[in-house]
């Protein structure tokens, strides 16, 4: 009997590890893919090379000044976002989409860190999308001396934005069915001066980036090209401010 119950101790704690592991495996391997129009742009264009870094993907334009950091949403592939972001390139905002720990912003929220200190620009922006945007978020609360602006795509802060200098541009679909929107409202409290929403008719949360339908979104009324062009014609003016 009490070979059965030492065997007992040892093998239901294993088991409920091995099935914890299990779950977690699963978990961050079943993600968003990027879909196959993303592939074009990935190959650069005559304007934007496009580079694997060890951050992730470096979209390199015409410009010098002017540097972009993007998070991306939870468990969705970064490489997705690549066809709204090649936009900003071609008009000289280099950006950096990063690789996240298991396509999880939040084991990644300081990746920020070290690609500002390893790339001299004179500007800096840091966006994110979704959980991406939260962490995006999260850390500039604690740099915004360091940054120029700060846009969230479906996204809202939980810490204040208003010290610093730097603006603050929140962008969302009208048709978004996974974003909170009260937390959206009460995350207005948190806002700088130089704060500009935008809420594009007709887009929902998935539109942001090219990997197809997201479960519990809202349907989308117009294309993932037109929300994507609204989006970097406001990020542009933002910048060009």
């Amino acid at each position: 009997m009490d070979f059965l119950q030492n065997h007992k101790k040892i093998w239901i704690p294993a088991l409920i590890l091995l099935l914890l592991a299990a779950g977690c495996f699963f978990y961050v391997n079943d993600y968003y893919h990027s879909d196959g129009s993303v592939k074009e742009y990935l190959q650069g264009s005559d304007s934007v090379i496009v580079s694997e870094i060890a951050e992730g993907l470096f979209l390199d334009g015409p410009g010098e000044e002017n540097a972009l950091i993007f998070y991306p949403g939870a468990k969705v592939e970064y490489t997705a976002y690549a066809p709204l972001f090649s936009q900003l390139a071609e008009q000289g905002v280099d950006c950096f989409l990063v690789k996240m720990p298991c396509n999880l912003a939040f084991l990644g929220q300081n990746k920020a860190s070290g690609i500002m200190a390893s790339y001299p620009y004179d500007h800096w922006y840091l966006s994110g999308h979704s959980l991406g945007g939260a962490m995006a978020a999260s850390w500039a609360a604690s740099h915004l001396n360091e940054l120029d602006g700060l846009i969230l795509l479906a996204a809202y802060p939980t810490k204040s934005l208003k010290e610093g200098s730097a603006a603050v541009l929140s962008v969302y679909g009208s048709e978004d069915g996974v974003l909170n929107m009260k937390k959206v409202s009460e995350g207005r409290e948190w806002m700088p001066a130089d704060y500009r929403e935008l809420c594009i008719d007709g887009g929902n949360h998935a539109g942001f980036g090219n990997y197809g339908p997201q479960k519990g979104d809202g349907l989308a009324k117009i294309s993932p090209e037109a929300q994507q062009k609204q989006t970097a014609d406001a990020i542009m003016e933002l910048i060009e401010s």
